[in-house]
């Protein structure tokens, strides 16, 4: 990289080099209980110093592991865009993915590279120890009108409701979105320092979540303990050690530690909760409040918008958490919510059902209102509840259904883990729903029983045509429910 193209980087390259250059032989990241030097990541990073132009677009296939992370900090940190490739979607869809991106490189582990490279020539950073990358292979060359200079990453989506698409996120946003995060912390210093404590990352790179998560700790000089999956016995364990007070739980993550019935010393470090990216019920925040004394702060974000948009506090949920227990919290610093009309767009009052509009600052300055499909309402103190999804609607015989009315009457069974309902198409009446459900566990339960009980709760059209129960339900990167997955155990099923 030339000295010109070092004057082009963006802030957030600037600051992740000058905190990797603060204290090489500190500890960075510690995996399977062996520490990493931030020296050590800052050696991936040199490493690609001289083979990466600002802005130059590469696909990683991303694994929470200290080889892949080091190639993750090490593109930003040099002003690439990073485009994020899921190595756990199965060979033939990797592949093609690999194939329609058109990337001249493609970085990770040697046993990745070998299993998803795409046919045609591409140049590959392998590696597969901190610190040390290969570079083989040589791709089609990279002209100026190839380069992204002002993407970060090109993000995919969760893909809950079809097949994932890619979202750019600017270097800017992120920046935004990191100096917005510490207006919830303790000590809002920003200052170039190593920080004391360890964070516990337990989200997949690939997604919104642990990518933040993993930023977040880098910008301010924090050390975390990498989960290469979420286990937990293993998250537990890393909680007893590193003792930390916030930690972030997707919502079929704290049902898990919910139904493990942990020890409550094991979480006596931990102040609150953090759980998003999914719909979690009220009964199962105060459930876990009540058997270990931590408080559930839920949060609602969207990878189009960076991050998080709402979200409780500590002081809104000692305040307001009985009187608005469901709601997703209160719009973060820098970001507006409104509900609008479907049909006319026009802003609704306080208390009345509509689509959600969201205006975020770190979408830049002249960002205007973004529609999501997401049904909602705000009340007059600006709290935000989330009601289900316009797109998921399914209207049967003339009936309109909301699936997520179907899944939360299906998941107030106590013998119920999680639910997931989808509609599916009928010749007769136009859709109707069907439901799989996971049962907690140990518990033995059929379909038939949880029908019954469900018809106490749900009107006759809304009851689900068929219901299976399941081992797991299929699960995104993220921990959200694939919905096209369940569709395909109906569409599959005798």
């Amino acid at each position: 990289m030339t000295a010109q193209d070092t004057a082009k980087l963006p802030t957030l390259s600037e600051r992740l080099g000058k905190v990797l250059a603060l204290d090489p032989a500190a500890p960075a990241v510690e995996f399977e209980q062996r520490w990493h030097t931030w020296g050590e990541l800052a050696a991936t990073a040199d490493a690609l110093a001289p083979q990466v132009r600002p802005g130059e677009r590469v696909a990683v296939l991303l694994r929470n592991r200290p080889p892949q992370l080091g190639l993750l900090l090490g593109l930003l940190r040099h002003g690439a865009c990073v485009v994020a490739v899921n190595p756990g979607r199965g060979v033939e869809r990797v592949r093609a993915d690999l194939e329609s991106l058109a990337v001249g490189t493609v970085a990770g582990s040697a046993a990745d590279l070998a299993a998803f490279a795409p046919h045609a020539p591409v140049r590959r950073f392998v590696s597969d120890d901190l610190g040390v990358v290969r570079v083989t292979g040589e791709g089609p060359p990279v002209g100026d009108g190839d380069l992204r200079p002002q993407t970060a990453v090109e993000m995919l989506t969760s893909g809950t409701t079809g097949p994932p698409k890619r979202v750019p996120l600017t270097y800017e946003t992120f920046s935004l979105v990191l100096s917005g995060a510490k207006h919830y912390e303790r000590n809002p210093d920003a200052g170039l320092r190593l920080r004391r404590g360890v964070v516990v990352v337990n989200a997949p790179l690939v997604h919104l979540g642990g990518l933040f998560r993993v930023l977040q700790c880098v910008n301010d000089g924090r050390a975390f303990c990498l989960l290469e999956k979420f286990r937990v016995d293993q998250w537990a364990e890393a909680v007893r050690r590193h003792r930390p007070s916030t930690v972030s739980l997707v919502p079929a993550a704290l049902r898990m530690v919910l139904d493990a019935d942990l020890d409550r010393d094991d979480l006596s470090s931990v102040r609150s909760v953090i759980s998003g990216t999914a719909p979690l019920s009220p009964e199962d925040a105060d459930a876990f409040q009540l058997r270990y004394g931590v408080p559930v702060l839920t949060s609602y974000a969207a990878t189009e918008f960076g991050g998080g948009v709402a979200g409780w506090n500590l002081a809104d949920h000692e305040r307001y958490w009985t009187a608005k227990r469901g709601s997703v919290g209160r719009a973060h610093a820098g970001c507006e919510l409104r509900v609008v009309d479907p049909e006319t767009g026009a802003p609704l009052a306080p208390g009345e059902r509509g689509l959600l509009e969201v205006r975020a600052r770190q979408l830049g300055e002249q960002a205007g209102w973004t529609r999501t499909t997401d049904l909602a309402r705000l009340d007059a103190d600006g709290f935000l509840w989330i009601l289900g999804r316009a797109d998921q609607a399914i209207i049967r015989g003339g009936f309109k259904i909301l699936p997520d009315d179907v899944r939360a009457a299906l998941e107030r069974d106590p013998r119920v883990r999680g639910a997931s309902v989808v509609g599916l198409d009928d010749p007769r009446l136009g859709a109707v729903p069907v439901a799989a459900v996971e049962p907690r566990p140990g518990i033995t339960v059929t379909a038939e029983e949880l029908l019954a009980d469900a018809a106490g709760v749900l009107a006759r059209y809304e009851l689900p045509a068929r219901l299976l129960v399941v081992e797991s339900l299929p699960r995104t990167p993220s921990g959200k429910v694939d919905l096209t997955a369940v569709r395909a155990l109906f569409t599959q099923a005798p």
